[in-house]
């Protein structure tokens, strides 16, 4: 008669909590050091740092963005590197000093869209049901209003204070995000550790919380950059259609606006704000490319 060892039938071949974070802690270095070697992304986030520090920083380099330092539409030269204006302020200096709205506003209003799209996103595909209709038909209805119409309205309502601004981009991008979310959501949902989670019986807060949320953070991060450089597009937009910053207030969008009568004959004075707001638009979308390539 075989004799029977106690515990060879309940081994448990589960790999131990300790050998599952090791892998992700390797997983994770593998995919810092994958970055790493994207010169797209390095490039990307050396542009963002840049602006950043001008941002914070353009004081300290005794730029006077208000004041007439030079002759009207002066082109760019050794005084003036960016050229002057119609009003003889220095380009380089309006840009350098209009990155401080833009990346006021933009990054707050991307992380107010996130947290609350992403937020709606999890609770939709989690509960489905009367919850996921409602929320998802109330995403499609302003989804489906014009960009400018609903801009247009949202600044009625909120104005176009600092505050209000990045209030009203994260309204905005909100609704793509969480249908973005939700879809994530509803194929994490089909695995088999929220099932478990269920029939432990986890609350539904702390099964989002612990088990959801970890699986689909990459997700949150990706479309936290993309809405990164769509609001800083959005922002310069409003400007430009004078329901953002006004004037004298350094702003790209604004800048844009007030110097494009002069295109013809003085380009500089709205190429280079126009590419400030297109170096960022275009670092951000490259980032999230590479996050997305590089997190599968």
């Amino acid at each position: 008669m075989t004799a029977v060892v106690p515990g060879a039938l309940d081994t448990d071949t589960r790999p131990a909590p300790d050998a599952v974070g090791a892998r992700t802690v390797r997983a994770a270095r593998r995919g810092r050091r994958a970055l790493l070697r994207r010169p797209t992304f390095l490039v990307s986030v050396a542009i963002l740092l840049g602006w950043v520090a001008l941002a914070v920083g353009w004081h300290a380099f005794g730029l006077q963005p208000f004041a007439k330092t030079g002759g009207l539409l002066q082109p760019p030269s050794g005084a003036h590197w960016f050229g002057t204006d119609s009003l003889g302020r220095d380009v380089f200096a309006r840009v350098a000093a209009g990155s401080r709205p833009a990346l006021l506003i933009g990054p707050f209003g991307a992380a107010l869209a996130t947290v609350l799209g992403g937020t709606l996103g999890l609770l939709a595909g989690y509960h489905r049901g009367w919850v996921d209709t409602a929320l998802m038909r109330f995403f499609d209805v302003l989804l489906a209003l014009p960009s400018l119409i609903f801009l247009v309205v949202l600044v009625g309502a909120f104005g176009v204070s600092t505050p209000a601004l990045i209030l009203i981009v994260g309204v905005l991008f909100a609704p793509g995000i969480a249908r973005i979310v939700r879809a994530t959501v509803l194929v994490e949902m089909g695995k088999s550790y929220v099932q478990a989670a269920r029939l432990q019986g986890e609350s539904a807060f702390r099964a989002m919380l612990t088990e959801l949320l970890p699986n689909v953070v990459g997700v949150f991060v990706i479309q936290a950059v993309l809405s990164l450089g769509a609001a800083i597009f959005i922002t310069a937009s409003l400007s430009f259609l004078g329901l953002g910053s006004q004037p004298p207030a350094a702003d790209w969008g604004l800048d844009i606006n007030a110097n494009r009568a002069y295109l013809q004959a003085a380009w500089w004075t709205v190429v280079f704000p126009g590419v400030a707001v297109a170096s960022i638009v275009v670092s951000a979308n490259l980032i999230a490319d590479n996050l997305k390539e590089v997190t599968g």
